[in-house]
């Protein structure tokens, strides 16, 4: 009797995670209709093929949906050649998707669509490395929820609206390697949430750093190739917090000898700027990798630390920097 009731009880402990997990969800009617007018806006290319009614639209590729409620959660599209056109409208009309991803695609020209700031579920916004136009729209400040918005290697004009730093989940902001102009808006050093890591290098950008960046805490900032003027020592400080900073190929100067660094710098960026002064002992505090060449640094490499291991290749092409790894200082 006792291994009868045994064997039962094992029988349904294996038996209901099995079928749990053997069950998927079914494709919303609706948000099924949606995906077909997608696909028909790219052309009925070949990257969907799998959107077809002989199989349920949450097996498609490229989709996710919920687990239980069947819904579209998902869109990835990524490394599509066949996929060409706009950016559909129709996308603003999936009202439960949370991540868009649309990467990778050669052929995806226009300007990013309005309709995009219905998904107010949104965590996620990649939309790079396509032909992508226009301005980075203001209207994206809608999107609450996000926490990644990455809008990098693509044709954007105009300015950076400032309206995204209100965007208070936000980790990662990527608007780097687009044709970007006018200054970095006052409002960065403003974000009211999260202090995301900014990427805004290879632009056009222009003008002085904004003072209200210091008022901050940045944990990642890459300027980089931009035309970008003035004084960087706001975002460093024993306060600070700072890992990573990339400020080569601009038109930054100051003096860099009375700058303290934090303790958590691991990577600074500063070469091909106007930077003049010498290099900091504290310097050899810290265990970064660094690059200070082409500037108009002088005096002697503080000898210690790290600063030794790098190759001269870091420090070459300063006015009159000396000290090993350099020649000698006469």
């Amino acid at each position: 009797m006792m291994k009868s009731i045994f064997f039962i009880i094992i029988t349904i402990v294996l038996f209901l995670p099995q079928s749990t997990l053997s069950r998927s969800p079914t494709c919303n009617k609706d948000d099924e209709k949606v995906l077909f007018k997608i696909k028909k806006s790219f052309g009925n290319p070949y990257h969907l093929a799998s959107w077809t009614k002989d199989y349920d639209c949450c097996t498609w590729y490229c989709v996710e949906c919920d687990a239980n409620t069947g819904r579209i959660i998902a869109l990835t599209i990524f490394a599509g050649s066949t996929i060409s056109g706009k950016i559909p409208v129709e996308v603003g009309d999936l009202p439960y998707l949370q991540k868009l991803v649309l990467r990778k695609l050669p052929n995806l020209t226009g300007e990013i669509p309005s309709a995009i700031a219905k998904l107010t579920q949104l965590t996620m916004l990649r939309l790079s490395w396509t032909n992508l136009s226009g301005p980075v729209p203001s209207f994206l400040s809608k999107l609450t929820n996000l926490y990644f918005l990455d809008l990098a290697f693509n044709d954007l004009s105009g300015s950076i609206p400032p309206e995204l730093a209100t965007l208070k989940n936000l980790d990662a902001l990527h608007l780097d390697r687009n044709k970007l102009t006018g200054v970095i808006p006052e409002s960065f050093g403003k974000f009211t949430g999260k202090v995301p890591d900014l990427y805004l290098s290879h632009n056009q950008l222009t003008g002085p750093l904004p003072k209200s960046l210091g008022y901050i805490n940045f944990s990642t900032i890459d300027f980089s190739r931009n035309q970008i003027t003035g004084d960087i020592s706001m975002f460093f400080g024993t306060n600070k917090t700072i890992e990573r900073a990339d400020f080569s190929r601009n038109m930054l100067e100051f003096n860099l000898s009375g700058v303290v660094f934090p303790a958590s710098l691991s990577s600074l960026d500063l070469n091909h700027n106007k930077i003049y002064g010498s290099l900091p002992a504290m310097l050899t505090e810290l265990h970064l990798n660094l690059n200070v060449s082409y500037n108009r640094l002088c005096g002697q490499i503080p000898q210690g630390g790290d600063l030794q291991t790098f190759d001269t290749t870091s420090y070459f092409h300063n006015r009159c920097l000396c000290g090993s790894p350099l020649p000698a200082c006469k």
